[in-house]
């Protein structure tokens, strides 16, 4: 016969089986690729005020394709799904200042523009990524600072398409 130590470890298997086999949980990736596919391309317009962001931009957008969504970066031609992106002139609004009415902190705010282009379907998608950072008392933001600001908020705009990607892909 069954020792009861040996039933109680039978019991939670079978508990933990039906646990996770019922939930439903499926991780976002998975609603991404329904609406992106296994194979994307990216393109981005070069930005004429701030060339090496866009730099920036297209990798951390090849990034998260590879990372967030588990599909791969081809060319256009090999693309079940080509995504164009614009990065609008982004902004710098002061948050904080010192008691000498110096700015010692800013908000770079970005807005990103990213078109999918699919068999039959073109869709558009506006997100928008913002980086808080302190500066130096009465410092002119130098061209680091700037590009780093852009970077982390291009990453935090990239989030925003993922999760709007995702949602799609939940309600087909």
């Amino acid at each position: 016969m069954f020792h009861l130590p040996h039933l109680v470890k039978i019991v939670l298997v079978l508990f933990f089986i039906a646990l996770l086999s019922g939930c439903g949980y499926r991780p976002s990736a998975k609603y991404a690729r329904a609406v992106l596919g296994e194979k994307i391309s990216t393109s981005v317009t070069i930005s004429a005020q701030d060339p090496e962001n866009t730099v920036i931009i297209k990798d951390a957008v090849d990034a998260a394709i590879i990372e967030v969504f588990h599909a791969s970066v081809v060319p256009r031609k090999y693309a079940t799904t080509h995504l164009y992106l614009k990065l609008n002139e982004p902004r710098y609004l002061p948050l904080q200042y010192n008691t000498n009415g110096y700015i010692i902190s800013y908000r770079a705010t970005i807005t990103l523009v990213i078109t999918r282009e699919s068999k039959d379907i073109k869709k558009k998608y506006t997100t928008i990524g913002s980086y808080d950072f302190a500066v130096e008392p009465n410092a002119v933001l130098t061209d680091q600072e700037r590009f780093e600001a852009i970077k982390f908020s291009s990453i935090k705009a990239i989030s925003a398409f993922v999760a709007q990607v995702s949602a799609e892909g939940v309600s087909k």
